[in-house]
């Protein structure tokens, strides 16, 4: 793209989700944000004229509604970035999760329609994409996961829940969810892998307002090669070189937090860290980031700088 202020518009700006990209708009001087009367967020004309307008165009919207705003886009010379669950392994969409590989990164760069990735997908396709690129794990291998997460990841209506003057007691307590094995993003989580079927997976909410930990375990054992958490280590080390959002923990780095690991310690920030933790012949993985930065709205803003030809970073917090 030329070095013009580019038009932007986010559909959804009064979510979660859109309201943190706005935030990450602030004091930019390449973008000029087209923002749509209050009285008008709703009205299919009016979103159209305002697409029409846009160069780019971010969808903060439930799938169903991301579904008409793309239909409303149909023939329209814009860049959409969609952060819904609705397109992200749908054929024509670029995956936004440029870290992932060099074709992961120009598709992004050169593509019309990107989705970005889920919150819990992000964490746990960090860990297990290059475990397959790479050769290690087996697309047939059971794997598990289990996420945390603060309960800004379950929108406003959950947000109140938490926030309210008479909430119940059982919200001070961590509570599992996804229960039925149904979650929304394991769809993604085993296409943009590679794995042969869905990983089980148990997310978690607890009381806090945004921060995300995403674990899975592997069994040595099962794995191709001898295996360690050294050579694990080493293989995330070379997968991610040279990647500004994504640090790789040096190994025993979560002996300086006395051998836990929180999930709120980064809320506000974008980038993402890897752990390998274990030993011979148990390894447990975990990612760590916050669910509105590189599992949302950072994410969504990593994107537009690639599609802008900008420093990934700008706008974001690391």
């Amino acid at each position: 793209m030329n070095n013009q202020k580019k038009k932007i518009f986010i559909d959804g700006s009064e979510g979660t989700t859109g309201l943190r990209i706005f935030e990450r708009f602030e004091n930019r001087d390449d973008i000029e944000l087209l923002k749509i009367p209050s009285e008008s967020r709703k009205d299919p004309a009016v979103i159209k004229q305002f697409i029409h307008d846009s160069d780019i165009t971010f969808l903060c919207l439930p799938d169903a509604a991301a579904r008409e705003a793309v239909a409303l886009a149909e023939g329209e010379d814009v860049v959409l970035i969609d952060t819904s669950t609705a397109h992200r392994t749908e054929a024509g969409w670029a995956y936004g999760y440029p870290e992932l590989s060099a074709e992961h990164r120009k598709a992004i760069r050169t593509g019309r329609r990107i989705a970005v990735p889920g919150c819990h997908a992000t964490g746990f396709i960090t860990l297990v994409y290059p475990l397959i690129a790479n050769g290690i794990l087996p697309a047939d291998y059971p794997v598990s996961c289990f996420s945390l997460t603060g309960y800004s990841g379950g929108g406003k209506k959950m947000i109140a829940e938490y926030e309210g003057e008479n909430r119940i007691n059982e919200l001070v307590s961590p509570r599992q969810y996804g229960l039925s094995q149904t979650h929304k993003h394991l769809k993604e989580m085993k296409a943009v892998t590679g794995l042969a079927r869905e990983p089980l997976f148990s997310p978690i909410v607890a009381d806090y307002y945004s921060g995300m930990l995403v674990s899975v375990p592997l069994y040595t054992e099962l794995l191709n090669g001898a295996q360690t958490p050294e050579t694990i280590y080493a293989m995330f080390e070379k997968h991610y070189a040279g990647e500004q959002f994504i640090r790789v923990m040096p190994l025993g780095a979560e002996a300086e937090s006395r051998n836990f690991l929180g999930s709120n310690n980064y809320s506000g920030w974008d980038g993402l860290e890897i752990f390998v933790c274990g030993n011979d012949e148990r390894i447990l993985l975990s990612s760590r980031f916050d669910n509105l930065g590189k599992g949302a709205s950072g994410a969504a803003i990593q994107c537009l700088n690639i599609v802008l030809g900008c420093d990934e970073a700008k706008g974001l917090q690391l």
